[in-house]
């Protein structure tokens, strides 16, 4: 893998995940409770043995940046040709933000062509996945591809929300529709369609060719799944390949965690007996910062007062984290998150740093960092009070506290 490439689109803005990203971008939500998004995409460069990386940031980077910094650069060895690079927009070549997922790439052209790879894979940095991209690249080579795209089996139903394609017997694809009102299914199945997992594997010349090309193109969406694709197949070499899941338990796993609602799905199955994301294969290991803190504490063992006790039960608990005198029932409790006497919280996300005072009694909540709940608080018991104090409530019901939400301010309830 020394002659590939790897670029990774974070600078997503995840507008339907605010207000998690009301202050950081799509990939730098923590997810999890010690990762963050993009450590699965960055876990399977290190993993598949890419160690040159070019990560294009654009709206509100700086939480991505400080994670990078601080996470990530010591995996690499920039005096053995291996590094993992930061490039914000530059408006080198125009005065526009990025148009499109083509354009955000072109705009950086120059930056992957110092480099002088063969090969060029481009991912998204907002999708939680196992994958090991070298036999996806060593296919590429074998069939002489110029372009392959990695395929993911999916409902037709759920199709609609993908690039979806259709293919010969050689894998060779023949057609591609963006987001299509009615997908095509594939042969012998009509209930599964093959979609775009925004994985792709570029011949580094044919690559600057198209991105030139279609920079060049009046009324062109300057997107991949839009633009590119459609054309390079009626006159090109594309590939479907088909996604071999590194996570090894059972159905392939792929999640765009896009919505608030899926998130909080993705996050609540970690702490299943046996969850379909396995976190903790030393065979496949994902990555990310590991904040030098103690371990967690649960105190209070309930001899004096049955209710008063330390427990997490079904639950992912941190670093830092104590539980002194409190219940989690099926909760990803964070870094140096506090839930103290008395309290009670279910089926709850809390970031790091949540302080949960006395007598709280929290359940479907996602509380961001630092939030400071006062004694006796109740939240996901009403959603009347709770939208009342300004929380964001989802379509399946779910309490949204944002960073920097004032809750000590809404005063005590029950």
């Amino acid at each position: 893998m020394k002659d590939t490439l790897a670029v990774i689109l974070a600078g997503g803005r995840g507008s339907r995940l605010e207000p998690l990203t009301r202050d950081r971008a799509k990939p730098a939500v923590p997810f999890g409770g010690l990762y963050r998004i993009i450590d699965f995409v960055l876990s399977n460069c290190l993993n598949s043995g890419i160690r040159r990386i070019l990560m294009l940031t654009q709206y509100k980077a700086q939480s991505l940046d400080r994670h990078i910094n601080v996470g990530w650069r010591s995996y690499f060895c920039r005096e053995l040709g291996e590094f993992i690079d930061i490039v914000p927009p530059q408006q080198r070549i125009d005065d526009n933000w990025y148009q499109g997922t083509a354009d955000a790439v072109y705009q950086n052209i120059y930056a992957i062509e110092r480099e002088q790879p063969q090969y060029v894979v481009i991912l998204a940095g907002d999708h939680i996945y196992k994958m090991n991209y070298e036999p996806m690249v060593e296919f590429h080579k074998s069939v002489g591809a110029d372009m392959t795209i990695g395929a993911l089996r999916v409902p037709v139903s759920e199709a609609t929300q993908f690039g979806v394609m259709a293919i010969d017997a050689e894998q060779r694809i023949v057609d591609f529709a963006e987001k299509p009102a009615h997908p095509t299914p594939i042969p012998g199945n009509p209930d599964i369609a093959l979609a775009s997992m925004g994985i792709y594997v570029f011949s580094a010349r044919f690559l600057y060719e198209r991105l030139c090309d279609d920079a060049a193109s009046v009324g062109s969406r300057h997107d991949f799944g839009a633009d590119i694709i459609p054309r390079a197949i009626r006159d090109a070499r594309v590939f479907a390949f088909p996604f071999l899941d590194e996570n090894r338990k059972g159905d392939a796993y792929w999640r765009d965690v896009g919505t608030l609602d899926a998130y909080y799905e993705a996050s609540l199955d970690l702490v299943e007996v046996d969850p379909q994301l396995n976190l903790y294969d030393q065979s496949w290991p994902i990555r990310s910062y590991q904040p030098n803190l103690p371990p967690p504490k649960f105190v209070f063992a309930g001899k004096d007062d049955a209710k008063r006790r330390g427990e997490a039960l079904d639950s992912i608990v941190c670093q830092g984290a104590i539980l002194s005198g409190g219940t989690a029932r099926r909760c990803v409790i964070g870094p140096n998150v506090r839930i103290n006497s008395y309290a009670e919280v279910e089926e709850s996300i809390l970031l790091e740093g949540v302080d949960v005072g006395r007598h709280c009694r929290i359940r479907r909540a996602i509380i961001d960092k630092g939030v400071h709940i006062p004694a006796g608080t109740e939240i996901g018991y009403a959603q009347d009070q709770d939208r009342a104090r300004g929380w964001m409530i989802t379509e399946s019901g779910l309490v949204v506290i944002a960073r920097g939400e004032l809750v000590e301010s809404m005063g005590r309830v029950g």
